[in-house]
Order: structure tokens, then C-alpha cells, then sequence
């Protein structure tokens, strides 16, 4: 029989993901998948495993987890809180999870949506091939409390394994290649959306984050001409109120809003781990930038594995322990500190 975690507390909505599920966009569904895949790349490259094994996304908080065998965990995404009965533990890292034990994960003290990873993976059954819950489309839904998810068969065995990810917690720069309707601005209305300070609403979700901002609306003379067709994750359409809407991996497949421009892949992890309040701006990018930029990035998350290091090291391992200040602070055994 495969080992099993149980979900002892949920604290927030918590769901199964994994890099979404590709190719039914004409019959209306889209890719869905963990809002920060990132965060995946770096758990599967602290568990020695495929970026396509499922974790539990948890948005804002976490929750109390257990499991019947012992069982390797890794931690990534936005920051939270975690202990094993008690003993705090490091996260951007993986650790033994004891059989019988209690892993709990508090809320996020930075970034929005943190992940639980399991080695080999949640082994929930696959949906149209894949495991994520599209939660829009009612495919999966969140967890409840009490609930018991399957275990993949683990065939790593190392732990406390660390790794430092890219900083995308804190918002910044969102870079954006034109969308269909950019053109249909005016340079005035595009110089200004790149110069505004944008803050997070906190109405955002798995479809969409709506972006806040002082002053007036945005809109084009051609805002109520546009034909529906279709969107895709990462357009900012601009809603009849004059606000941006981010779409994210949950949004329609289809939509009539003007768009300003799209968020480049890269760059949507970035945007779903931004807080609500937390200050954005977008800048335009070419579009051979754009994919120079994306290549860029999956060749880092192809080096992941190479970047992971113990969390405790063996001065026997450290090629360059002669560069270590090993004896500051030292002090004699015999010498009396208040004679000069």
C-alpha cells in the first residue's frame, strides 16, 4: 500500500498542482497549474525529481499535515512559518517528515502562494492528463480537512537539501511585450501606465489580479467595438472601470476587454506572488527580448539541481574553507581580559 498524507487543519485554500494541464483551450479550459511553477522547478530540484510531480499549492496560509510513512518534504514559494512537532524548520529546503509526525505551516510572511512537496510527488488520479484542480472549471477542488491524498512512489532519499531561488516575492519590475489592442492606445495613455505605481487589489485570485492605482482610468476609443477572442494567461485587460486586470493561469479562454499589454512568462511567477498592497510597475519589452529573456529563464530552471546545497555543510566538502574567518571571536584560556 502507498503512503498517504492527511490533511489535519486546513488553513487556507489549499489544492494539488502541477505545470497545468495543456491542449483544451478550444474547448474552453486553460492550462491552470500551480500559480508560481517556479516553485516546482525548485522543489522537484530539492527532491531529485521531475518539475511535473504534483505538490499542495497553499495560498496565504498553509495547515497541519501528516503522513502514515516516513516521507521526504521540500518547502518553496512564498515564505511561511513551518515546524515539525515543533521544531521550526528551514524553508527553500527539504526534510524528513517522520511517520506519525505533524508538519505545520503558518501564513505568508512574504509572497502569496508557498508549496508542500512530497517526494514522488501527489499521486491523485490524472484528469485529462494532469492532476492539477482547474477550481474555475470545478476539475479537483481545495482541500478539506481530513483528507487523505496518495503518494507517489519516492525514489530520491536525500534531505536537508537547500536552495537559494531568484528573488520574486516583493513585486517590482513586471516586464509586458504588446498585446492585440495596444496599438489602440495612445502614446500618452502608454507612457503613463508605464509610469504609474500600481499596487495589488486584494480581490485577486487563480483567474486574476485586478491592480489598484491613484489617479485616473485607462481606457481606448475603441474600448466598447472589441470583438470577444481570445486571452491568454499573463494579458492585462483593461477593465470598464479603467483599472488593469492581470489574467492568471484560471482565466476564460476568451474575453472583450481591451488589453495594453501581456506579462512575459517569466515574469507571472513573479506577478502571482505579489501581496495585496505590494507596489508593481510594468515596462514594455520587445518581443525578440521577450523570448530571449523566457529562453534565459528555462535554462536556469534547467540548473536548479546544480545549485542545491546541504543545508549543513562538511568543512571536508568546502573547496574554499581557507576563505572562512574560522576564529573570530576567539579568546585565551589564560590571559586575564582586564589587564592591558
Amino acid at each position: 500500500m502507498s503512503a498517504t498524507l492527511e490533511i489535519v487543519q486546513t488553513g487556507a485554500a489549499l489544492s494539488v498542482q502541477d505545470l497545468g494541464r495543456h491542449g483544451f483551450r478550444a474547448q474552453g479550459l486553460t492550462v491552470a497549474g500551480a500559480m508560481d511553477t517556479d516553485a516546482l522547478f525548485e522543489g522537484a530540484a530539492l527532491l531529485g525529481q521531475a518539475a511535473s510531480c504534483a505538490a499542495i499549492e497553499m495560498a496565504g496560509s498553509g495547515g497541519s499535515f501528516r503522513s502514515d510513512a516516513d516521507v521526504r518534504i521540500a518547502l518553496t514559494g512564498a515564505t511561511m512559518a513551518a515546524n515539525i512537532d515543533g521544531s521550526p524548520l528551514v524553508w527553500n529546503a527539504s526534510h524528513l517528515l517522520p511517520a506519525g509526525a505533524t508538519l505545520s505551516i503558518g501564513g505568508a510572511r512574504n509572497g502569496s502562494y508557498g508549496y508542500l512537496h512530497v517526494g514522488g510527488g501527489i499521486d491523485t488520479p490524472l484528469v485529462m492528463g494532469a492532476r492539477a484542480a482547474h477550481l474555475r472549471a470545478g476539475v479537483g477542488n481545495t482541500l478539506q480537512t481530513g483528507d487523505r491524498l496518495p503518494l507517489g512512489a519516492d525514489k530520491g532519499g536525500e534531505t536537508s537539501q537547500a536552495i537559494s531561488p531568484q528573488n520574486r516575492l516583493d513585486g517590482g519590475a513586471i516586464r509586458v511585450v504588446a498585446s492585440m489592442q495596444t496599438e489602440a492606445f495612445s502614446v500618452e495613455t502608454r507612457e503613463r501606465f508605464t509610469q504609474t505605481t500600481f499596487r495589488r487589489d486584494p480581490r485577486g485570485d487563480r483567474m486574476g489580479l485586478r491592480m489598484d492605482h491613484d489617479g485616473e482610468g485607462f481606457s481606448t476609443g475603441a474600448q466598447l467595438s472589441i470583438v470577444s477572442e481570445v486571452v491568454v494567461p499573463g494579458d492585462i485587460q483593461i477593465a470598464g472601470d479603467g483599472a488593469p486586470f492581470v489574467l492568471m493561469y484560471e482565466c476564460q479562454t476568451t474575453g472583450g476587454y481591451p488589453r495594453i499589454g501581456t506579462v512575459i512568462p517569466c515574469d507571472l511567477p513573479r506577478m502571482a506572488q505579489t501581496q495585496p498592497g505590494t507596489a508593481v510597475h510594468f515596462t514594455y519589452v520587445k518581443m525578440d527580448e521577450a523570448v530571449a529573456l523566457q529562453q534565459r529563464h528555462q535554462q536556469y530552471l534547467t540548473t536548479l539541481r546544480s545549485r542545491v546545497t546541504p543545508l549543513i555543510r562538511d568543512p571536508a566538502t568546502i573547496r574554499d574553507l581557507l576563505a572562512y574567518q574560522m576564529v573570530s571571536g576567539a579568546i585565551s584560556a589564560t590571559a586575564n581580559p582586564f589587564e592591558e
